[in-house]
């Protein structure tokens, strides 16, 4: 398989480019030579510090020794696959975003990485801009886990410092994408957040317009809210979105 990054023109990439990016690190895993290259170049031209490996096992031990601010991992690779060093990067509680690359596209698959812990998926082959536009959306989440914040309503309470939220005395139990989705609604309560806006903010760029994906993760995040609480605090408004909010 081929891949061709279209639309890359010098000139706008070195208008694009910003000297902040250098502090950035990003960690790009890849077993395939030409799509790794591909990657980090794209990556560097925009700046960024990258360093890459090729497969699960150095992955794994350059994201702990590197500690990046962005990890790009494709999920298909020798010796541990992108979906086992996710899973074994949050049982560690290394919250590093992750983006994983896949040649699978069905929604199936997509979920079973974000239930890994992932915080987004992208499939092969794809644009240059799809990219760069997901890889900030990881950088722009990777500033929110620096600024530890306690938010509430009602009863319920979102540490992000300890990575815990509370209804009443009760501990719940949220998968990674479960606490970022509650996270965004609950720092806009009381604003109703469009499920544009949401797949955005959440997965970094937005899915196809018909994808279930948000719908099936706000049912699992409000059958947990409401297993334990008395009020009802996530609402639908039909036709636009999801709100936090008292009844």
């Amino acid at each position: 398989m081929s891949y061709e990054y279209t639309g890359l023109r010098a000139d706008t990439v070195n208008d694009m480019k910003s000297a902040a990016n250098a502090e950035f690190v990003i960690v790009v895993a890849e077993d395939d030579p030409s799509v790794r290259n591909a990657v980090q170049r794209v990556l560097e031209l925009e700046g960024y510090n990258v360093s890459v490996a090729p497969d699960g096992n150095a992955a794994l031990d350059m994201i702990v020794s590197v500690k990046p601010h962005a990890v790009v991992m494709d999920v298909m690779m020798p010796f541990a696959d992108g979906l086992t060093v996710t899973r074994e990067l949050r049982h560690r509680g290394i919250r590093t975003p992750i983006l994983l690359l896949t040649a699978r596209h069905e929604v199936g698959d997509r979920v079973a990485g974000l239930d890994a812990g992932a915080d987004d998926y992208l499939v092969k082959p794809f644009a240059v801009d799809e990219l760069l536009a997901r890889v900030r959306a990881l950088l722009r989440r990777n500033e929110s886990l620096t600024s530890p914040t306690l938010l509430s309503l009602d009863d319920l309470t979102l540490d992000t410092s300890k990575r815990e939220v509370k209804r009443g005395e009760n501990t719940l139990d949220l998968t990674k994408t479960e606490f970022d989705l509650l996270h965004i609604l609950l720092e806009q309560q009381g604003i109703v957040l469009s499920r544009d806006y949401l797949y955005e903010h959440i997965w970094g760029f937005n899915f196809e317009t018909n994808s279930k994906s948000l719908d099936v993760y706000i049912g699992y995040l409000r059958r947990k809210l409401d297993a334990i609480g008395t009020e009802k605090l996530l609402h639908t408004v039909r036709g636009v979105g999801y709100v936090m909010r008292k009844p």
